[in-house]
């Protein structure tokens, strides 16, 4: 009998009785007996068999040693390699930032002497046609054109976006189906409808933010922002447009665009102000390139068609 196990003591169904969670027997099971118990039973079955714990023959040893010796001699190399490519890739970024800061440097100098090259070119022109006696029609021209920079009176046209811009729609509005979900923003379509709005209503010349506008010019829009020629504009919008300012600004405000650009004041908080000034100064566009059409050499005779 003493070789026997022992078995746990049986409750007594009178205690049982007595305990609330008698009816849960097998959760009482699992608290009164924890796994504890069998952890602790295989651990010391293991022990009586000579398995776990450290190796005890010298060759397990010498294992185990070989092993940590060569994951330590690992972390070393790695930290080692690692602090010496430290001022080589410092060394790479600094050489990058040096080439870009130079390369931009460049970019600008040439951008300068190509500039400094085009009014030279127009002078030039201005003077041989000046010559010939064409200087007038040159004149008309380059303000049609944008070539030359011009002043004047017209008008001016502030477009903001609203206070809370990040104020969207209801999610069925026609403004939010171009992608943008920020409906109190001004758009590139919107900026578009306003200066065909101006060009129909007089105006002669027109610039946006300090940029002027030509017949090849084109508003789109990249992302958020608004790009005019392939620059980015900032808000507010500040529109110059010269021309008869009180005959411009009244018959913009009562086109189809002027009214375009009321609703969205009503609608979105868009923000615009308009006003007549007496003398706007606008600045020649920075190039003006005719890539498709080239002057005509025939000379047409008296008489004929």
């Amino acid at each position: 009998m003493c070789g026997m196990p022992q078995q746990p003591p049986v409750r007594s169904s009178a205690t049982q009785a007595h305990r609330p969670d008698a009816s849960m027997s097998l959760i009482t099971n699992v608290m009164d007996h924890s796994l504890d118990d069998g952890y602790a039973e295989a651990a010391a079955r293991r022990k009586s068999q000579g398995e776990g714990g450290l190796p005890k023959t010298l060759r397990a040893k010498l294992g185990l040693a070989a092993g940590l010796v060569l994951a330590a001699l690992v972390v070393t190399v790695g930290a080692a390699q690692t602090q010496a490519a430290a001022p080589v890739v410092a060394k790479e970024r600094q050489e990058l930032i040096d080439r870009v800061d130079s390369e931009t440097a460049a970019a600008d100098k040439l951008e300068g002497t190509v500039d400094k090259l085009r009014d030279d070119v127009s002078a030039r022109q201005r003077a041989a046609l000046k010559s010939s006696g064409g200087s007038a029609q040159v004149d008309l021209v380059g303000v049609l054109s944008g070539a030359t920079a011009v002043h004047g009176p017209g008008v001016k046209l502030v477009v903001n976006d609203a206070k809370e811009a990040s104020t969207g729609g209801d999610g069925t509005n026609p403004r939010e189906t171009s992608g943008f979900s920020d409906t109190g923003r001004v758009r590139d379509r919107d900026m578009q409808r306003v200066i065909n709005g101006l060009w129909q209503s007089g105006a002669e010349a027109v610039s946006i933010n300090g940029q002027r506008l030509t017949s090849l010019s084109a508003i789109r829009a990249a992302g958020d922002a608004i790009l005019v020629d392939n620059r980015p504009l900032v808000p507010p919008y500040t529109v110059l447009a010269v021309g008869d300012g009180e005959r411009m600004s009244t018959t913009f405000q009562n086109s189809d665009d002027g009214l375009y650009l009321h609703a969205l004041e009503q609608n979105f908080g868009i923000r615009a102000t308009i006003s007549t000034e007496g003398d706007l100064r606008l600045p020649a566009a920075p190039s003006v390139i005719v890539r498709t059409a080239t002057p005509s050499t025939e000379k047409t005779e008296k008489g004929t068609s």
